[in-house]
């Protein structure tokens, strides 16, 4: 078998689309299958070795409070003569968009299959005007031969969907995620560490978190909160520190993904302050699997993963008041943090890469067996 997996996003930024599509051929290399990536390119300068091909151009665009790629090809022929030299039996597509999918859609004569990565549910756009996503639904049920969720809600874009669908969730790699990895030295002065990690942005919601720990600030002196990444709001959520005197807040800067993992296991609390546009979860899956208690905003994705475990607290989101009330108690309560850190790990274990893997590849033979009947 020889499979494609096709990026609507670029991979000059990190993020969780790419790092599954990463995953995935990973797993397929290990059991012996052909896999490349398709991305487009945002920068001239890319270039990620042999198994990643780069067609089209990538321009990043901030819609629904987060970044996204508006992604072409200036030269259709090349998608045509990659298609034709690779000969793949399997097209996987991760997040489709116009008109970049569809140009190796109309293309291909492969398997076509989709994850839908994305939440819409704080699209104004698409509340207001729901046939916009109307061009997409007709290129999915002409060109898609099946479609995967991460979660539920992912799949009830595709009512109409005529096809094989099903929910397969993210994965998490538990060998760079574990509670066993080296602590950042820097971190380990006797303070309870209260992470976050992802981009400065709308939907990410680090502002209510601050807020949160304003209120801390002034109960505990032995807290620290710590900032891994960047983003458009990163100077206005600075701003906000240093306006209210808030100690020991520290803007540690984007992070690539292997400098990641370490920060997770130098905290006491992740925190996942998104207010809207989650569709699963994959920060919080990382801090259960290196045995972190998780508090976070209950959006749509976050609510999927943590319903019904408790490895993890779940506040409406924005409410930062209740947020400051589920941190106090566990600030305070060490053994809870242990009791909820070890629960999380066991929960993780569910989301190994080998069992997704299969499970998609047992999807991939579900949908043959439909198409060629």
């Amino acid at each position: 078998m020889n499979i494609g997996l096709v990026s609507h996003h670029a991979f000059y930024e990190e993020g969780g689309v790419k790092t599954h599509i990463l995953n995935l051929q990973k797993e397929y290399k290990k059991k012996g299958i052909e896999c490349k990536i398709i991305a487009p390119r945002r920068k001239r300068t890319e270039n990620y070795g042999p198994d990643t091909l780069l067609l089209g151009t990538s321009f990043p665009v901030t819609i629904i409070g987060t970044q996204a790629d508006f992604c072409l090809s200036f030269w259709p022929r090349s998608i045509t003569e990659v298609l034709k030299r690779e000969k793949f039996d399997v097209l996987h597509f991760h997040n489709l968009g116009l008109p970049f999918s569809w140009q190796i859609l109309r293309e291909s004569n492969a398997l076509n299959i989709l994850t839908f990565h994305a939440s819409l549910d704080g699209s104004k756009i698409l509340k207001k005007f729901p046939k916009i996503f109307y061009p997409i639904e007709k290129i999915i049920q002409k060109k898609i031969n099946g479609i995967i969720g991460v979660a539920p809600l992912t799949l009830k874009y595709f009512k109409n969907f005529k096809g094989p669908k099903t929910v397969i969730p993210n994965g998490i790699n538990l060998t760079r995620f574990n509670p066993k990895l080296l602590k950042i030295k820097k971190f380990q002065d006797g303070k309870i560490n209260i992470l976050f990690l992802g981009r400065i942005e709308q939907r990410k919601g680090l502002i209510y978190l601050l807020k949160a720990f304003k209120i801390l600030n002034r109960k505990f002196s032995n807290l620290r909160l710590i900032v891994v990444g960047d983003g458009v709001l990163r100077e206005k959520c600075e701003k906000y520190v240093k306006e209210n005197n808030l100690k020991e807040v520290c803007f540690e800067g984007g992070k690539k993904v292997e400098q990641v993992p370490p920060y997770y296991v130098s905290s006491d609390i992740f925190v996942g302050p998104s207010i809207f546009g989650e569709s699963f979860g994959i920060v919080l899956l990382e801090a259960m699997a290196s045995k972190v208690p998780v508090v976070a905003f209950a959006n749509d994705g976050y609510k999927g993963l943590l319903k019904n475990k408790k490895g993890g607290v779940l506040v409406p989101p924005k409410d930062y008041k209740g947020l400051a009330k589920e941190l106090d108690i566990l600030i305070k309560d060490e053994s809870l943090r242990k009791r909820m850190g070890k629960i999380g790990l066991e929960e993780a274990q569910q989301y190994s890469w080998d069992k997704i893997a299969n499970k998609v590849l047992d999807f991939y033979q579900l949908c043959a067996k439909k198409k060629k009947e």
